[in-house]
């Protein structure tokens, strides 16, 4: 009898045609139990991560709370289309407003303050084609004359002074040589300004020491109570005419800060969280503007009558680009815009050519609703409101 021999079949795990994945045994470290293919994740691991999103969460929302790091979200078609109407709406509103808007221009290799409409229309030299150059313009409160500060002489002589002069141009009268960053008191029967700190001529803003006041009437100098007030810039009085805002620099124990100083007193405050430079009053002196940074003009709530003033409710109100800059900002007399100066990146100092740059106008309480008065890039800088029926602050 014979007999067929079949073959048995044979796994083709064993005779190698096929690599079946072998199934790893894992562990898990917390428990110890095991398993075949499926990874446990300690319980510790998910607390952690728990932990680390709740923290940056937290982060987020300080984050969000600061203007220098709230940046607008991305526009849509919808919403472009919306800030277009907006911006057509505030040019409208400009062409019927009375003031008028006075800043600096830099052209033929002399500055000179030039005086516009609210909508950049008529504009008119005031200082003319001359030899001196005249920067950083100041309106009285009553819209009646200009302070200024004038660059004269060249090389070692070269000198810094403060001069006022009419609204028109006219009567340009000589306040103090070697000084700088004038400015009026409230009632507008005084000019006040910085002298500089050193002999020599400097661009640097900050080079200044000691506050005084010009009297138009008397024509008298004084000094401001407090005597150690030096290394400020960019002052400005209060509409009560309490307080003296400014920025330091490197000075009176401040590295760099927005202050309070008390118009008729010594004291000195600062005004945390508002930091930056620049900072302008509105004409009730309840709102502030400044330069949080080269890129973000911040606006908010001030409290001038607590001890120590209090500043709240802070915002952005106009931002730009990394490749550009927002500077200079001044509140309108009737408190609903502010001018400032926009341009490529560049000095933002007064005397230092800016080329590029031009005066525009914002809605104050909106973000990023603004449009340019100006548009040749002549080092347009420092715009100051000229009020019609005389109701600035400083």
């Amino acid at each position: 009898m014979q007999f067929s021999r079949r073959r048995r079949a044979v796994p083709a795990l064993r005779v190698g045609l096929v690599k079946r994945p072998r199934r790893r045994i894992i562990t898990d470290v917390a428990t110890g139990k095991q398993e075949h293919g499926r990874q446990f994740r300690p319980a510790w691991r998910g607390r952690l991560l728990s932990v680390w999103l709740l923290v940056a969460c937290g982060l987020a929302a300080r984050a969000s709370s600061d203007p220098r790091k709230q940046a607008p979200p991305p526009a849509s078609p919808r919403s472009a289309a919306a800030m277009a109407a907006k911006k057509a709406k505030l040019q409208a509103e400009l062409k019927r407003i009375p003031h008028k808007i006075v800043y600096e221009r830099y052209r033929g290799n002399t500055w000179e303050l030039v005086m516009m409409n609210a909508d950049g229309s008529a504009a008119v030299s005031l200082t003319g084609h001359t030899d001196l150059n005249a920067l950083y313009p100041h309106a009285s409160p009553d819209g009646k004359r200009i302070c200024f500060v004038a660059d004269e002489g060249t090389g070692e002589s070269k000198s810094r002074n403060v001069y006022y002069m009419n609204a028109d141009g006219a009567g340009r009268t000589l306040v103090a040589r070697n000084a700088r960053q004038p400015c009026w008191t409230s009632d507008g029967h005084a000019v006040a300004y910085m002298k500089g700190e050193f002999a020599r001529f400097t661009y640097e803003d900050f080079a200044s020491k000691g506050l005084f006041l010009y009297d138009l009437d008397s024509r008298e100098h004084r000094e401001h109570p407090n005597r150690s007030l030096h290394h400020l810039y960019n002052i400005g009085w209060s509409p009560d005419g309490g307080w003296v805002l400014a920025t330091v620099h490197g000075g009176m124990g401040y590295r760099h800060a927005i202050l309070a100083i008390e118009a008729r007193g010594t004291g000195v405050f600062d005004l945390k969280p508002a930091e930056g430079c620049r900072p302008d009053l509105s004409p009730d002196g309840k709102k502030l503007a400044w330069n949080a940074t080269d890129q973000l003009i911040a606006v908010a709530d001030l409290d001038l009558q607590s001890t120590p003033p209090k500043v709240a409710n802070v915002r952005p109100a106009i931002t730009c680009d990394k490749q550009h800059e927002v500077y200079h900002a001044d509140w309108s007399p009737d408190g609903r815009y502010i001018a400032f100066a926009h341009g490529p990146l560049g000095p933002e100092q007064v005397g230092k050519v800016a080329k590029g740059w031009n005066i525009c106008v914002a809605d104050a309480a909106a973000t990023d609703v603004w449009v340019p008065l100006t548009s040749d890039g002549a080092s347009n800088k420092e715009p100051d409101w000229v009020p019609a029926g005389g109701t600035k602050g400083r």
